[in-house]
Parts: structure tokens; sequence; C-alpha cells
């Protein structure tokens, strides 16, 4: 393995990915949660705990502006972070991904990754926009949910190495087993403690271009980290060896 090109693959698919996501976030997620804290100021104006002044706008204004210009950086470095999970996954498991050029594996590894560690977790607790939630129940929401993307994953290494193991013909056995084995998580895992208290319109359009979101990076990802692998071949003291 050819350590400074590994790095370089794996930190910048990283970053652009991330950046490509924070853009996406930008486009279609930010008016879902401009929305969202316009329905929490007019709560706080009729509670009196805010004024609505101009100078309660010019300071609201430039705290979002502020929030909205660091989206992009936000997904630059969160990216690159996932990036360097997603390319030492990627190096570790390259050769037991079905056979095709490395696009097809990034896919295919992407596809796994965005199941077990987003999806599934997301739908037992599913993003919600800032006017849904206690406040004094987000280290608990937080923990929930990590817990959840924990258990997944260390359950898809775990199958994966019984994957290893079976016979060809029985392989499908170790789908089954994570199939069972994250439906009994899904149900003993405690519910959101929360109650939605916002718009259902506005809570399932915010969570559906969330998932949009999400998505893209993991496309993203896939995507630039396999053509830059192809490209420079990392894995291959041969340069020109392709797959």
């Amino acid at each position: 393995m050819k350590t400074i090109i590994f790095l370089a693959i794996v930190l910048v698919s990283g970053a652009l990915a991330g950046t490509i996501h924070g853009i996406a976030n930008l486009a279609i997620v930010e008016p879902y949660l401009d929305q969202a804290i316009g329905i929490e100021n007019q709560n706080l104006f009729a509670s009196g705990e805010e004024e609505d002044t101009p100078r309660f706008w010019v300071e609201y204004d430039a705290y979002r502006d502020w929030q909205k210009g660091g989206q992009v950086l936000a997904g630059a470095i969160l990216g690159t972070s996932i990036g360097a999970l997603f390319g030492i996954v990627y190096a570790l498991s390259r050769h037991v991904l079905p056979q095709g050029n490395d696009l097809k594996k990034t896919f295919t590894l992407a596809g796994v990754m965005w199941l077990t560690l987003f999806f599934i977790p997301f739908l037992k607790y599913p993003a919600n926009p800032p006017t849904v939630g206690d406040p004094e129940t987000v280290v608990l929401r937080a923990i929930l949910y990590l817990s959840f993307i924990a258990i997944s994953g260390f359950g898809t290494v775990g199958f994966y190495q019984i994957y290893k193991r079976l016979r060809q013909n029985t392989k499908i056995l170790a789908f089954a087993g994570y199939a069972a084995f994250i439906g009994t998580v899904f149900v003993l895992m405690p519910p959101n403690p929360d109650e939605i208290s916002a718009p259902m319109d506005l809570v399932n359009g915010f969570r559906v271009m969330s998932v949009v979101a999400v998505s893209v990076f993991w496309v993203s990802i896939a995507m630039i980290l396999g053509g830059l692998w192809h490209k420079f071949r990392p894995d291959a003291e041969n340069p020109d060896v392709r797959n």
C-alpha cells in the first residue's frame, strides 16, 4: 500500500464529498430549518421571552447567515473524517467485495454503510427540525441515536465475519441473521422521548430532504474515491495495473 497516495485519496475524496453534502444541505435542508426556526421565534414572541423588534431580527439574521456560511466548511470537515473511515474499510475489504472495477466496489461498500450506519438508525430515530424536542432530552436522544449506530455497525462487522466463514450456498444465512438481529434491536431500543409538536408536513419534508442530502454524500464519496483509487492505484506496485 502506497501510504501517501492512499492518504491523499482518502482525504481529498472525503473533503470533496463533504463539501457537496454541505452545498446540498444549504439548497434543500436549510429552507425547512428556516421554517422551523420561524415557528420557534413566534413561540418566543408569544411567551414574552423575546420581543419582535428590528434589533432582534438584525441579530437573528446575522446569526443565521453565520450558520449557513459554516455549512460547507462543516460538511468538508465531517466528510473528511467519514471519508477516512470509508477509505480504511475499503482498503481492508475491497478484495472480498463483488467482482468488478473500483467504482462498482466503492458503490457497494457505500450502500452497505449508508444502510447500516445511517438509514436503519434513521428509521428508529429520524431527524427532527429545531422546533421538535425538549432541550433537556438532547443528551439522551444523542446517546440513543449513537448507540443504535454503534450496535448496527458492530453487528454488520460481526455478521460479515460469519459471512466469510459460510459456504457459498449458505451465505444468505448471514444476511438473515443480521436482519433478525437488527430487527430485535429496533424493537427493544427505547423510542424517541419527545412528542412531535411541529406541523407534520414540515417535519416530514425536513426528514425526506435530510435523507436525500446524506445520500448525496454517500454517492459522492463512492464516486470520487472509486475514481481516484482506480486512477492512482495505491494498492498496486505497478501503477499501470487496473481492475
